[in-house]
């Protein structure tokens, strides 16, 4: 990659909130952290993260003051291309964008983003900023200290139990983005025709029934980890009609 090229990934980090280091390890050693050649698409990609990532910020930071009465810390963002490392474990483009409570950082590879178009079906810039907000939701629970309860508790209940626990978490994380989106449009009138569209068939995609009858299996809800497509809709549509944390409340309900 160019020496300007270059110096644009820098600015990404430097400016943005994302830490590049991954992405620029290893030389374009596969394995090394850099996982392959940094490409024009690559960088569009990281601009892409950092611009979604900056909204975040600015929308929790407002929503945590005026709602829950705190000052919210941002997230970092760790963009890799390949593999790379997290005290979570390994990353890579296999295991998908992820947050990590152990060094409150969300973790995406670049490549990420090709295959939610191309290989889940979920097409559109607006997908793909629905993927970026509901991993920097799960850092908002953290903030709040849901999450920490919340994995106390799985390590301590049986696999089904601990499963039905993850839902609840992943679905409220869906329910913050629904949130998000609604005060992006609010605040920056960055939404346009369709892209609602686009981040309901991305729910619904990613929806652990419809990902199962992709793969050829037959849904088996008692291994259900995020929740099924109509589930994440609806309480992505949730928070998006109503913009308050409470309605977000996905730990009371007897029924999701």
């Amino acid at each position: 990659m160019g020496g300007l090229g270059l110096l644009a990934v820098l600015a990404i980090g430097y400016f943005l909130g994302v830490d590049v280091t991954p992405f620029l390890q290893g030389g374009g050693t596969p394995g090394a952290g850099g996982g392959g050649q940094i490409t024009e698409a690559d960088r569009r990609e990281g601009e892409f993260v950092s611009v979604t990532l900056a909204d975040t910020e600015e929308v929790w930071d407002d929503l945590f003051r005026a709602q829950v009465g705190q000052t919210y810390e941002p997230v970092t963002l760790v963009l890799y291309k390949g593999v790379t490392q997290s005290p979570c474990g390994g990353a890579s483009g296999a295991t998908g964008p992820f947050y990590c409570p152990g060094d409150r950082k969300v973790y995406l590879d670049t490549a990420f983003f090709t295959t939610l178009s191309q290989q889940l079906g979920a097409q559109g810039d607006f997908a793909a900023a629905y993927v970026v907000a509901h991993e920097v939701a799960h850092h908002v629970q953290d903030e709040l200290g849901i999450l920490g309860q919340a994995n106390a508790i799985r390590a301590q209940v049986s696999e089904a139990e601990a499963n039905a626990i993850s839902v609840r978490i992943e679905l409220q994380a869906d329910c913050y983005s629904g949130i998000w989106a609604r005060e992006a449009q609010a605040r920056f009138g960055t939404l346009e025709r369709g892209d609602i569209a686009e981040a309901m068939n991305a729910a619904r995609q990613i929806g652990d029934d419809t990902l199962q009858r992709n793969a050829g299996r037959v849904p088996m809800p008692h291994t259900f980890t995020h929740g099924t497509s109509e589930q994440r809709q609806t309480w992505f549509m949730r928070g998006y009609e109503s913009g308050d944390m409470r309605s977000c409340d996905t730990f009371s309900p007897d029924r999701l």
